[in-house]
């Protein structure tokens, strides 16, 4: 039996195209769990390089490409913030994570298995430089899901600017209004919606705000809900 759509996890009611023609998704924090493994490392990093990092500053680094989290940690901290020693040292910590392996985000099979059944192309879009994306995509079993992989390599204005998910669209021969992103960060939503895609937000470390809701996104607890919502469509 398809669930009913009031009992699924939904914040604000659903503004998806129909039929959905193709899904754009971001990666970290969306797919794998790699915001917060980042998170963590970072306040840890900074703490042994006798800078601890406040939480305000390290929320304000979720979702964005690393060259504008350098540009926001030198213009908070300062010139004597050792931001190549910091970055270097959280590196090594990363990569390390990496090669651990790194948990995908609750219900990422399962979205991505219900589109991929359905015949639905799929995108990535990320803020990750292409060679470490395709490694972290390769490590966690997703690579092959995606028809269409934008990085921030193929990019010249990153997330929030509306490029990357412009380019995505491009990319699998969709008009952005044919299309669906799902996004965890405030940057992501920002560009997806200034892209004029339908956008659903999976909130991550961030939680969703007023600005997000009354921008067009969706907000889905969890990826799960997502798939719910499209077995409640499809069933109605």
């Amino acid at each position: 039996m398809a669930p009913h759509i009031e009992d699924m996890e939904i914040s604000t009611r659903p503004r998806l195209p129909d039929p959905i023609r193709a899904v754009i998704f971001d990666m970290d924090g969306t797919l794998i769990d790699t915001e917060a493994t980042q998170h963590r490392i970072y306040a840890k990093t900074a703490e042994q390089i006798g800078w601890p990092l406040s939480e305000d500053v390290l929320s304000a680094m979720v979702g964005i490409n690393r060259d504008a989290n350098e540009r926001m940690l030198a213009e908070r901290l300062g010139p004597e913030f050792p931001l190549a020693r910091f970055y270097a040292e959280a590196g090594v910590l990363f990569e390390a994570a990496v090669d651990a392996g790194i948990p995908l985000r609750p219900g990422a099979l399962m979205i991505l298995d219900h589109f991929r059944e359905a015949g639905v192309p799929l995108a990535l879009n990320t803020s990750t430089m292409g060679t470490l994306a395709q490694r972290r995509l390769k490590k966690a079993g997703l690579l092959d899901y995606f028809d269409v992989i934008v990085t921030r390599s193929d990019v010249t204005h990153p997330k929030p600017h509306p490029e990357p998910y412009l380019l995505a669209a491009e990319r699998l021969g969709m008009a952005p209004a044919d299309c669906v992103a799902v996004e965890d960060s405030y940057a992501g939503v920002r560009s997806a919606i200034a892209a004029g895609i339908a956008t659903v937000m999976v909130p991550d470390l961030l939680p969703a705000t007023e600005e997000m809701t009354l921008a067009g996104a969706t907000v889905l607890l969890s990826l799960s809900a997502l798939r719910d919502l499209l077995l409640a469509d499809t069933a109605s």
